[in-house]
């Protein structure tokens, strides 16, 4: 089984498990794909995102999945996967393109690396992406694929201090009137799998 750890917002208050505990620096690949759609904007957060992730003991390189080289040899390389947040319909088209939810279940579970996002990182571990067009743009169509890791869907920044909390209201209106399945996540919180 994929251990998972999404959070609503970078690290959530059980990121300790999540510490690396080998010997020298973990390898942490970084997936900023969701900011995609922000272009030159897009790495800004990087000496944020790196600065999180030596906190925890890796070391931390850029996995863009517009070029990924050796997708499953990269993966399987890689000690934590880091799905930052941004839009999710972008970040899971990016997926798609990349067959990553291919590459990613066709290494041996033992060999796996962990996978954790927060935000839109979270919100692809899901079976779709209903609702969550009332935060992110979903660009030419919401129809998009997911990882379907898990059988809810992420609702993040849910009542949270954060300028997409009342969007995030409106997602679990929706999907409580759908009667789909989600888990509500406040800045902070995170949801473990696998652990």
């Amino acid at each position: 089984m994929t251990r998972l750890y999404l959070s609503s917002y970078r690290l959530g208050h059980r990121a300790d498990r999540l510490r690396w505990t080998g010997p020298g620096a973990g390898r942490a690949l970084v997936v900023m794909n969701a900011l995609d759609v922000y272009h030159s904007d897009r790495l800004l957060s990087w000496d944020r995102e790196a600065d999180d992730l030596a906190s925890l003991g890796y070391g931390a390189a850029e996995l863009d999945l517009r070029d990924p080289g050796n997708l499953i040899d990269r993966l399987a390389s890689a000690d934590l996967l880091w799905v930052v947040g941004g839009n999710a319909f972008v970040l899971a088209r990016a997926m798609a393109t990349a067959e990553f939810r291919r590459a990613f279940t066709s290494i041996p579970d033992d060999e796996r690396p962990t996978y954790a996002g927060y935000s839109a990182g979270a919100c692809v571990a899901g079976p779709d992406l209903a609702g969550i067009d009332l935060i992110d743009d979903p660009g030419p169509s919401s129809s998009v694929e997911t990882l379907e890791f898990i059988t809810e869907r992420i609702v993040p920044h849910w009542r949270s201090e954060h300028p997409e909390a009342p969007a995030a209201e409106l997602v679990v209106a929706e999907l409580t009137r759908r009667e789909l399945a989600h888990l509500t996540l406040r800045d902070g919180d995170d949801h473990l799998v696998g652990w």
